[in-house]
């Protein structure tokens, strides 16, 4: 996966999550933590998109600790297929 920090094998800290994501551009990457929203499974988070708001259903990596300190998931994919 080109551009994420990798993972720790030996810890369960990130991993991938299906979550609904406020988004005003979707052309992002990275999303701080405090737009993320982790749902129990891909089904819920596609329920709870509301594109009128901004909010868009995805799987992401996470959470990571960027370099400024904040906590972020990186984007794996947008689950309704968009960009």
């Amino acid at each position: 996966m080109h551009g994420f920090v990798p993972p720790d094998p030996d810890s369960k800290v990130s991993q991938v999550h299906y979550a609904v994501i406020y988004a005003p551009r979707r052309d992002r990457k990275r999303h701080p933590a405090n737009c993320v929203y982790i749902k129990n499974d891909d089904g819920e988070a596609l329920a709870q998109a509301d594109p009128e708001k901004n909010l868009y259903a995805a799987a992401v990596l996470g959470p990571s600790k960027s370099s400024e300190g904040q906590y972020i998931y990186y984007l794996v994919e947008w689950l309704d297929g968009g960009e």
